[in-house]
C-alpha cells in the first residue's frame, strides 16, 4: 500500500513538472506572433536640415528652390531569401546600412513556423546543413526573434565584420534546431 501511495505521488509529480514544460515548448507551434516594425532612418540630421530648407522656402515665398528636400540615405550591402531548413517559412533578410553608418538587419514579408526561444543568428556558412542539437561555430546572436510573422528590425553591432558571415539563420536555442536560412 505504501509503494503505491509513493507511484501515485510520484505520478502526479511527474505530471505537475510535464504539463508547464510542454506547454512552454509545444504552444508556440499554435501561437502566432505577428509585428510590423516601420524602416529605422537616421531622421535626426534628416530633420534638421528639411526645417533649414522649410524656414528658407517660407521666408521667400516666391522664389523657386534649387536644392530638392534631403532625403534618408540607406545602402543595400546584402540579401538573400528565406529557403526551407527543418521547419517553414519565407521572406527577405536584408543587410541595410544608414547615414549615419550604422547596419541593421531587416526581415521583410518574414514568416517562419513559431518555436520555443527563437533567435536571428549570423553565420559563417552557407548552405546551413540540417542538423539537429548541433551549434555552428563561428556564429552572432543579433537577439530573439520578435514575431514569427511581419517586417522586422535587428541591429548589427558596429564592430562586426559581416564579410565573415554567410547566412543568416532562424534558430530554436532550447532544441539546437535551424528552422529556416537566408543567404546574404
Amino acid at each position: 500500500m505504501k509503494n503505491r501511495n509513493l507511484l501515485y505521488i510520484g505520478i502526479a509529480i511527474a505530471i505537475l513538472i510535464a504539463l508547464p514544460v510542454g506547454w512552454y515548448l509545444l504552444s508556440p507551434l499554435w501561437i502566432n506572433v505577428e509585428v510590423d516594425e516601420s524602416f529605422p532612418t537616421a531622421a535626426p540630421d534628416i530633420s534638421v536640415q528639411a526645417t533649414e530648407a522649410m524656414s528658407t522656402a517660407m521666408a521667400e515665398p516666391t522664389k523657386m528652390m534649387e536644392e530638392p528636400m534631403p532625403e534618408a540615405e540607406m545602402n543595400v550591402i546584402a540579401q538573400g531569401s528565406f529557403y526551407d531548413i527543418i521547419h517553414v517559412g519565407s521572406g527577405q533578410a536584408v543587410v541595410y546600412q544608414l547615414a549615419d553608418g550604422s547596419r541593421i538587419l531587416r526581415l521583410q514579408d518574414f514568416e517562419v513556423d513559431n518555436g520555443p526561444e527563437l533567435h536571428v543568428y549570423l553565420v559563417p556558412i552557407d548552405p546551413v546543413p540540417a542538423s539537429i542539437g548541433v551549434e555552428i561555430p563561428g556564429s552572432v546572436d543579433l537577439g530573439f526573434l520578435k514575431g514569427n510573422i511581419g517586417d522586422q528590425n535587428y541591429e548589427i553591432p558596429a564592430d562586426l565584420d559581416l564579410s565573415l558571415f554567410k547566412s543568416v539563420v532562424i534558430w530554436c536555442q532550447p532544441f539546437r534546431v535551424p528552422f529556416i536560412a537566408a543567404p546574404i
